[in-house]
């Protein structure tokens, strides 16, 4: 059965999206760069690069290498920090009509508190924000504070100065996900962002080095979705409540119905980007047709049918 139309809307905790595709927080940008390649007011959401406190530097280069199943990077989180992206992005993109999911990270609990804080003047103008916890921990021999409930909590926590949802974006690169997604969604946490990329090492064969200047990276693109899947449907699985946002590999919308049939309520393109600036556009208009394809007058419907008995 052909449908005239299809309800694209979904709801991420108390957050309405017209669509349930957004870009990755990392992939498009600290600001509206994308609008030369597609109308941003028609995104989901656009997610904009993780902000510290601080501007910070980043790592060295090159801080990208292609794999066979997608890409490695070691960026390192460059950015202009908070009150930089509000000065010089955030009027940009407020012109766009884009809904923004603003991004912060830190190396400290302190640091995620007043990255939080510094947010709270323009959080008017905020979708969400996306609390990236898969950050270094120096606080304790430089675990990522995705790796401990403790210390996953303890962020979230730290970040209840803002009155607008909070998504925890978690690492895949723990023995139980779903233990880590609880003890956010336990804090204070409106949803989790599942999963940030997988730790990864390229060596150059001739030298023995690291191919990227930072050393090791974070792995992403078709490679991780069945990692990033699987973590979603383990959350979903043992928190049906807890809403999820999916991504990893998402390169068509036949990968989007996947995250939503594990229980993801919305999606993020990234690692596509880098190829095609268009991805997030295509990949919800692609959906659309998938959705009439199949029948389904909503995509919502799709939501976490995969654990139907």
């Amino acid at each position: 059965m052909r449908l005239a139309s299809v309800d694209m809307a979904t709801t991420v905790g108390p957050t309405e999206l017209p669509s349930p595709v957004m870009t990755a927080s990392g992939t498009a940008g600290h600001g509206a760069e994308l609008a030369r390649y597609v109308p941003l007011d028609s995104l989901g959401a656009l997610v904009v690069k993780s902000l510290s406190i601080m501007e910070w530097q980043g790592n060295p280069g090159p801080r990208v290498v292609e794999l066979p199943g997608g890409m490695m990077n070691s960026v390192g989180l460059q950015g202009p920090g908070v009150q930089g992206w509000i000065d010089g992005e955030l009027p940009e993109l407020r012109a766009s009509g884009a809904r923004i999911v603003a991004s912060i990270w830190g190396r400290t609990i302190e640091e995620y508190r007043q990255a939080a804080e510094a947010l709270v003047c323009v959080q008017d103008d905020l979708t969400a924000v996306e609390i990236n916890v898969s950050c270094p921990n120096i606080e304790d021999r430089r675990k990522m504070f995705a790796h401990s409930c403790e210390s996953a909590a303890a962020v979230i926590a730290a970040t209840a100065s803002l009155e607008v949802p909070r998504w925890a974006k978690l690492s895949p690169n723990v023995a139980d996900i779903a233990e880590i997604a609880g003890a956010a969604g336990d804090a204070g946490a409106d949803a989790v962002t599942l999963t940030n990329t997988l730790l990864g090492l390229v060596l150059d064969p001739s030298t023995g080095k690291p191919v990227l200047g930072g050393g090791g990276g974070g792995v992403s693109g078709p490679a991780m979705r069945p990692v990033a899947l699987r973590a979603v449907f383990d959350v979903a699985a043992a928190y049906p409540d807890l809403p999820i946002v999916g991504v990893g590999g998402i390169a068509n919308a036949e990968d989007a119905v996947q995250y939503l049939r594990a229980g993801a309520r919305a999606v993020q393109v990234g690692t596509a980007t880098f190829a095609d600036p268009r991805a997030t556009a295509r990949v919800s208009n692609d959906l659309q047709t998938w959705c009439k394809k199949a029948g389904v007058s909503r995509v919502r419907d799709l939501i976490g049918t995969a654990h139907d008995r």
